[in-house]
């Protein structure tokens, strides 16, 4: 029997090492876990949604620790597989008021993932899937996966939602546009910021531009971050911006995947777009007053306070 889901992501969860101050000085690490697709999923979690997570684990002294501490979020990881290879881990650290960071994931147990570790079953019993652009970066296996889950998402009528997060440090503009092109016609939301993702997969930075091509491919919602200004967002044609408020930043590591997550979570509950953008954002401007990327989101009853704040 399978449990009935809000939200299933697919993506690659790593240790996260953190500490207030630069690597170079850091004796302390505060250890957590990170991954964009995970952080949307806990973030829609911390909001009230229901989540599943797909992905696999190494049998690392690692595993364990992960499996419990998604468990006590409420995270569905009966889908998890577990294998060999080893867990990815980053540090993240505070250097001149930025945030610096050191990767390791080479041959990650999350790269192994292929179509055959996929339960569709679990999927159709789901109200959304979600990945990002990175996610399908993984390798092709994975590629593959977030391709064949979207397609039969698409088909049993199960909301597809798709972030490119795009990196020049992971992909090129041509690779982005391809992953991006592969699973287009199966968006049903898109989130989308000006600072990488427009240029990258569009070439260019006019808002309006780049929602003429999403309608073109009749992608009915997307959000679009413009750097610094505020949120785009559009949805079967009704248009709507949302000004960013001034926030004191910590640690924006994340919060474009929180946001995603926050935003899904409410969307699902009938909000309208407008809403669910706002919404999201208080969440988002909670979040990056502390650091680390998932330890610092907080929960629905914050989230709501503080939009009844801004909003009224």
């Amino acid at each position: 029997m399978y449990e009935n889901l809000d939200i299933i992501t697919i993506g690659e969860g790593l240790v996260e090492l953190s500490s207030n101050t630069s690597l170079k000085f850091a004796q302390i690490f505060d250890k957590y876990y990170g991954g964009d697709s995970l952080c949307s999923a806990i973030a829609a979690l911390r909001c009230g949604s229901s989540a599943g997570y797909i992905t696999k684990l190494a049998t690392d002294n690692f595993c364990e620790y992960l499996l419990d501490a998604w468990g006590s979020e409420g995270l569905d990881t009966s889908h998890v597989k577990l294998t060999g290879r080893q867990n990815g881990v980053y540090f993240v650290g505070k250097k001149d008021n930025k945030s610096e960071f050191v990767f390791y994931r080479r041959k990650t147990a999350a790269m192994s993932l292929c179509i055959d570790d996929i339960d569709f079953g679990y999927i159709k019993n789901s109200k959304c899937v979600y990945a990002t652009g990175f996610v399908q970066s993984l390798s092709l296996s994975v590629r593959e996966v977030v391709r064949e889950i979207f397609k039969f998402a698409k088909e049993n009528d199960i909301l597809v939602a798709y972030d490119p997060n795009f990196s020049e440090k992971v992909t090129t503009s041509a690779e982005a546009k391809e992953l991006f092109e592969e699973v287009s016609p199966y968006i049903d939301i898109i989130f989308l910021n000006t600072k990488a993702d427009t240029e990258a997969l569009f070439d260019t930075h006019s808002i309006d531009k780049v929602l003429k091509i999403l309608a073109d491919k009749a992608i009915g919602a997307s959000i679009i971050r413009e750097h610094k200004n505020g949120l785009h967002v559009s949805n079967c044609g009704c248009y709507n911006f949302v000004k960013y408020e001034s926030s004191r930043v910590v640690d924006a590591t994340g919060w474009e995947a929180a946001f995603n997550g926050a935003f899904l979570n409410y969307y699902l509950k009938g909000y309208d777009t407008i809403k669910c953008a706002r919404l999201a954002n208080a969440l988002s401007m909670l979040q990056i007053k502390n650091v680390g990327a998932i330890k610092s989101i907080p929960d629905k009853i914050e989230t709501e306070k503080l939009y009844n704040e801004i909003y009224g």
